[in-house]
């Protein structure tokens, strides 16, 4: 450390005062199945967890509990697949936590494909997660990058300005997670970054300062039961795709 140089008699007393941060712990909701057995859609608004949804949100409460990590708040999208993701990691916990519902943090809108040439639907499934993302992309032909920024962001100052709690869970989305993380990355700009996986059931931990700049990116993607992903080289909308290519197929 002898680079860093001596201080001089008249320098007067070094004083740091470390900051106090808070930990936001943000979570994907686990697995569920888009297309039944026939191909047919299932309603994105009302799904379920499916089984390895179910075992996933359990790990990740068990991961918590391992910890004795314990939330002041608990809010969700008020998606089926968060609020039972969220209730699954609330019963590994043993906590009786409050969960709200805040639906400005549901999930990227998708629109309507029917009229677009098939030519265009990889694009229209993929584009939204690819890289460093334009905000005038849209995903599946429905809300942009941009519109969902401008709803996910700002509530994050909401949650910040309620000085009563210390550790908070979110359980979220896969795109509304990356806004988040995103903006975490780079707090006093805008950006998406479409290639910060989240697979299901996932944890992400960011701790917050006072000062709305102040972002730690402390944890990103740990995902029980399977925390080096082994298995995963698809990201989560190519394996959702590949999926409506075989419904496709079917029918």
């Amino acid at each position: 450390m002898s680079s860093l140089g001596h201080l001089g008699p008249d320098a007067g007393p070094l004083v740091f005062t470390p900051p106090q941060r808070r930990r936001i712990y943000l979570m994907r909701h686990g697995d569920v199945t888009y297309f039944d057995d026939s191909g047919k859609p299932i309603d994105a608004d009302a799904v379920a967890l499916n089984e390895l949804g179910r075992a996933q949100a359990s790990a990740a409460g068990r991961a918590f509990a391992a910890e004795n990590i314990r939330f002041d708040r608990v809010i969700v999208s008020g998606l089926p697949r968060t609020r039972e993701t969220a209730e699954r990691v609330l019963a590994q916990t043993g906590q009786r936590v409050e969960i709200e519902t805040w639906p400005c943090w549901q999930e990227i809108r998708a629109g309507n494909i029917a009229d677009l040439p098939p030519a265009d639907l990889a694009q229209a499934f993929l584009a939204a997660f690819d890289g460093l993302v334009p905000e005038d992309t849209r995903f599946l032909n429905g809300e942009s990058v941009r519109e969902l920024l401008d709803r996910v962001v700002p509530p994050l100052a909401e949650l910040r300005a309620d000085r009563s709690w210390d550790t908070v869970l979110l359980v979220l989305h896969g795109g509304v997670n990356r806004a988040i993380l995103s903006h975490a990355m780079h707090p006093l700009g805008r950006l998406f970054l479409g290639q910060l996986a989240q697979t299901p059931a996932c944890i992400n931990a960011l701790d917050v300062g006072d000062k709305p700049e102040d972002w730690v990116v402390r944890l990103v993607n740990f995902a029980p039961p399977q925390p080096l992903h082994r298995d995963n080289r698809l990201t989560v909308m190519e394996k959702i795709f590949a999926s409506f290519v075989r419904s496709r197929q079917r029918g």
